[in-house]
């Protein structure tokens, strides 16, 4: 069994209850955007880190992460990438790798829209944590807890940071 912090969005942008919030993780997972080395490095020093690279991050992250990320964790089957969209208006980016082997999770961020949607027709969890950090559109930062228990995905919370125009308290 283990306990994942899940995240995205960040646009270089630290908040110390990133650590506080995970604490109790076993991993963190970074669904792109990133937005800086010093981020990703803050968090790796924290917990074991898996993360993607996303559109806005540069060379020197995408470097470091992959466009595309596919894993077991436990017995589940994850795939992570920053552009993916949702059940039923997939990119086409990964669409047609979600169509021939569809994971048990898959991991979008990108919109930053706050997203825990069932794909019934190939049978996975779709999870979009929102955005953590303060560059963007959304309203509310958010980040995600969840466990990952044999091949189910249990106890999801969502953990809000406040506005997205509020900085760390």
């Amino acid at each position: 069994m283990k306990r994942i912090g899940l995240l995205s969005d960040t646009h270089a942008h630290w908040d110390d209850r990133y650590t506080k919030h995970f604490a109790q993780c076993d991993e963190i997972w970074h669904a792109g955007d990133i937005g800086s080395l010093e981020v990703a490095e803050r968090l790796a020093a924290f917990r074991p880190l898996r993360a993607v690279c996303g559109n806005c991050d540069g060379g020197d992250l995408r470097r470091l992460f992959p466009l595309v990320l596919r894993f077991r964790c436990e017995e589940a089957d994850v795939l992570i990438k920053h552009i993916g969209g949702y059940p039923g208006h997939y990119d086409r980016s990964v669409a047609g790798q979600l169509l021939r082997r569809p994971p048990r999770l898959f991991i979008a961020g990108h919109s930053h829209i706050l997203k825990v949607q069932q794909d019934r027709t190939l049978g996975l969890l779709h999870i979009n944590p929102g955005a953590a950090g303060l560059q963007g559109w959304h309203r509310v930062r958010t980040l995600v807890r969840f466990t990952v228990d044999g091949a189910d995905v249990r106890d999801l919370e969502v953990i809000e940071l406040g506005k997205r125009g509020a900085g760390a308290p």
